[in-house]
């Protein structure tokens, strides 16, 4: 059951990190509720090169404040105000600690995979837990 566990783990895992952080961001950003944007004008295309592609800006406009990430790859700015931004931050913690118990799952799983190498619980041991010779006087259990 537990090998069953590690290994949908593992899976999920690897399809996570086939995924580019590009694909990935832009992902978190829309689930968040940011909008896409697709510079139309000469001059809406040459900002959109001037910025930082992937970086969050905060820009304020008319009194209000908005966070926009460049994708001159992708030709697109995602924008969005406080509330996707927020909303985008809980998205980014959340799989920070989905990846981070990923991390954990594959740390425990290698572990176990060593164990073969010491014996195991099985080598050594007699019934019940008790090393073989211990609690025995003279060849007979206590």
């Amino acid at each position: 059951m537990i090998g069953a566990t590690v290994l949908l783990a593992l899976m999920a895992g690897c399809a996570t990190t086939t995924m580019t952080s590009t694909q990935d961001k832009a992902n978190m950003l829309v689930a968040a509720g940011f909008k896409t944007i697709t510079p139309k004008t000469a001059a809406q295309q040459q900002k959109l090169q001037q910025l930082q592609t992937g970086q969050v800006a905060m820009i304020q406009r008319n009194g209000r404040t908005y966070y926009i990430v460049a994708d001159p790859p992708q030709n697109v700015v995602y924008v969005g105000g406080p509330t996707e931004y927020q909303a985008y931050q809980q998205l980014r913690a959340q799989r920070q600690l989905a990846q981070e118990n990923l991390q954990t799952a594959e740390l425990y799983q290698d572990a176990a995979m060593q164990w073969g190498t010491w014996g195991g619980w099985g080598v050594g041991w007699g019934r019940m837990g008790h090393v073989a010779g211990v609690g025995r006087i003279g060849g007979v259990g206590i």
